[in-house]
């Protein structure tokens, strides 16, 4: 036996039922031991729930209470299964059935196709997208690339959910579901895609589950028969089972309880999906002699990690923080959380950059390391100070930014325009940098608001947002920069980012850092808009957003950064104010909320990042009175309704003849310049100037979206228009 066998990588088999039981705290013996009857093991982040799930099947199969062949056991992606299998190895229960939903249900589909239907299985589309553009094209229903995506993503949601066709618009108004298209054509594309998948004999990922449900609900001699070889039935992850998965898990079980789900309502992050923790919240009341067992010893994070985390579940709303887990670490103290507040965007990387340096100086492995932010829009801002300050880094569940479709269109239409751009009536009277870039770009999507919903339109949106932000800052920093600059500075920016791989820092989202972790989190971009995200609007919605804050916080085992910036570009407007979720928890907040952990004073560090006010120990600055609805008084966070200081909901009072006025005038001017409408006022702003009637220049200044420049430009023609005139005057020029 080499030395490696007694390593961490190859622990050895313990001897008996009895050592598989050893080293495990209370609660997690208590859950190994609960064998019979059903089990609801509720297990907070970084409590062991993996650990005590493997070690009860273990503990069972080697005292002989359970076979390992008629053992399932199912979790959600193939890495949390592949997880298990290999610790059930390692504790010596070879046979037992570690799977995902979908691979447990496929295999027994394909075992019992030929009984029950007749032939082989049907073929299983890889992407079900070219069946949804079919089924788009037959509906006469023009989609692009993205509403394409977004389509596709409500046809999952509906099936997963159980919902029919004919009921979608019902079940996605219940369900607050923005759809991308009016929810009678997504219902109708949706029936046009069942009915071209029967034509071609195939099938979906999601028909996997439904076609077992349906066999196992009409043929009970097969339903007896998969019964017969699973007695005993293990569910990790289970606040994210769909009502689909939840159907499919009942009919395994038939009349039986012999039931064991983990699960944390804390961390549900994926109801955009279908995913609900009503089933692991319900269980008690559907099991009443449930055995419950609590893991709350947090293994993974310091004390003053932990005391961040239950912090912000303390303010936590609704029913899932109504049975949230109060963690108590099990660690030594470590270093306090650092909050740091910065100047700008780019700041605010360089600042998170500085920091990985200091701390892979320190000996902290790269691959130990990570940032985390809302929206894969955030990372080329990182991408770059990484790659300027050669650190090698790597993309998680994310596309790299210079990769992402759009981003390659978008420099195909720039290299376009700077070579041919003479001959581009596009460009006619579009005179600065900036300006060129967002009338090419508005040919690709791009719109000075951003769109309403949050799904792939959305994420086009922001990754060409990020391209205008861009090319003003360029211009910014090079006033004589040409559009050819622009193009050749986007070309060594992509290049920049071929970065070995290979133990670099991990940029993730928050959703997709989910069930990892890592010694040092970097949680960045913590602002109003973002944490939470301004198209989170109901109370569900809020508190599913601080939810995946907790589950980024509880990610980090010793170091863990909040960070924030004031505005986006150097030298803006600092409007911007830190995230909601820090309230109370953040020093130069209210009063810290939640216990004091053990080894530590409950309080937090802060660092300020270059050229934030100092600290003078009074608050760091003068609070911002919250913009708030002139009609109902509701606070206003998304952009869009702050510029017209009322809820969408709210009734408008605008002057109609107004805003047409302004309406032809703008086409007008728009049509003279050779820009796009919005390039002169967005309708926004038009709405604005309408509901405001100003009289004066003070007053239209004082409209967001009006500025310095667009009044030295419209102001007098507005004014005019305003005052009952046609606004024909001539315009100054900039």
């Amino acid at each position: 036996m080499t030395a490696a066998t007694h390593s961490t990588l190859f622990p050895q088999v313990p001897d008996s039922a009895d050592a598989v039981l050893e080293g495990l705290d209370p609660e997690q013996r208590a859950v190994a031991t609960a064998l019979h009857g059903p089990v609801c093991v509720l297990a907070g982040a970084g409590t062991g729930k993996t650990r005590a799930i493997t070690h009860r099947i273990a503990y069972g199969v080697r005292a002989g209470i359970l076979q390992p062949s008629s053992v399932l056991a199912v979790t959600f992606t193939n890495r949390a299964a592949g997880e298990m299998r290999g610790r059930l190895r390692q504790l010596g229960a070879t046979g037992v059935q570690a799977r995902t939903f979908h691979s447990a249900a496929l295999r027994q589909l394909q075992y019992f196709w030929p009984k029950a239907v007749g032939g082989g299985l049907p073929r299983i589309v890889d992407r079900k997208i070219q069946i949804v553009a079919d089924a788009a094209a037959a509906c006469r229903i023009r989609l692009d690339r993205n509403e394409l995506r977004d389509a596709t993503a409500e046809i999952e949601w509906s099936k997963v959910t159980q919902t029919v066709p004919a009921d979608y618009a019902a079940a996605a108004a219940t369900a607050g579901r923005e759809a991308p298209r009016d929810p009678a054509e997504i219902a109708q594309l949706y029936a046009a895609y069942e009915d071209l998948k029967r034509e071609r004999a195939v099938i979906d990922f999601e028909d996997v589950l439904l076609l077992t449900v349906g066999i196992l609900q009409d043929r009970h001699d097969i339903a007896d028969e998969i019964r017969a070889q699973y007695q005993h039935f293990v569910v990790d992850e289970y606040q994210d089972v769909s009502p689909l998965q939840q159907r499919l898990l009942e009919l395994w079980l038939g009349n039986r309880d012999s039931l064991c789900v983990v699960g944390d309502a804390s961390q549900t992050i994926y109801s955009f999906t279908g995913a609900t923790p009503d089933h692991l919240l319900d269980f008690r009341t559907r099991h009443p002699r449930a055995t419950v067992v609590k893991l709350v010893r947090d293994y993974r994070s310091t004390p003053q990690i932990v005391h961040l985390a239950n912090g912000l579940l303390a303010q936590a709303h609704g029913r899932a923080a109504d049975h949230r887990l109060e963690l108590v670490s099990q660690r030594d103290p470590g270093p306090h959380p650092v909050h740091t507040e910065y100047t700008d965007e780019p700041a605010e990387a360089e600042g998170a950059t500085r920091r990985i340096r200091d701390l892979l100086a320190a000996g902290t492995p790269a691959s130990d390391i990570a940032i985390l932010f809302r929206t894969n829009s955030q990372s080329e801002i990182y991408e770059q100070a990484l790659a300027d300050a050669g650190i090698p880094y790597q993309l998680r569940g994310a596309e790299r930014f210079f990769d992402r479709p759009e981003v390659r269109k978008a420099g195909i239409a720039l290299r376009g325009a700077a070579r041919f751009g003479a001959n581009d009536s596009l460009l006619d009277d579009v005179v600065d940098l900036p300006s060129q870039v967002r009338a090419v770009l508005s040919g690709e999507g791009w719109t000075p608001t951003p769109p309403a919903g949050s799904g792939a339109v959305r994420e086009r949106w922001e990754s060409l947002a990020a391209l205008v932000n861009l090319a003003r800052d360029f211009a910014a920093a090079h006033p004589h920069a040409t559009l050819a600059d622009l193009v050749a500075e986007l070309d060594e920016r992509a290049g920049a980012q071929h970065a070995p791989t290979v133990q670099g820092i991990t940029l993730a989202s928050l959703h997709s850092a989910k069930g990892l972790e890592w010694d040092a989190v970097f949680l960045v971009g913590l602002t109003e808009g973002m944490m939470p995200i301004t198209y989170a609007r109901t109370d569900e919605q809020i508190e599913e957003e601080r939810r995946l804050l907790y589950v980024g916080v509880t990610r980090a085992r010793e170091h863990l950064h909040l960070s924030w910036s004031l505005s986006r570009t150097p030298g803006g407007r600092p409007g911007r104010r830190p995230s909601r979720f820090l309230d109370g928890l953040r020093p130069g907040s209210s009063a810290t909320v939640g216990r004091t952990p053990s080894g530590g004073t409950g309080t937090a560090g802060i660092e300020r990042g270059p050229g934030a006010p100092a600290s003078t120990g009074t608050p760091r600055r003068t609070s911002r009175t919250p913009a708030r609805c002139r009609v109902c008084g509701r606070t206003l966070s998304d952009p869009g309704e702050m510029k017209l200081m009322r809820c969408d909901d709210c009734p408008s009072d605008m002057d109609e003849g107004l805003y047409e006025r302004l309406h032809a005038w703008r086409t007008e001017q728009a049509r003279r310049s050779g820009q796009p409408a919005f390039c002169v006022f967005t309708d926004r702003t038009l709405i604005a100037i309408a509901e405001t009637a100003p009289d004066d220049e003070g007053e239209l200044a004082r409209i967001p979206g009006v500025g310095v420049r667009k009044l030295h430009r419209y102001g007098t023609d507005v004014l005019a228009i305003c005052a009952g005139g046609d606004g024909q005057e001539e315009h100054h020029d900039d």
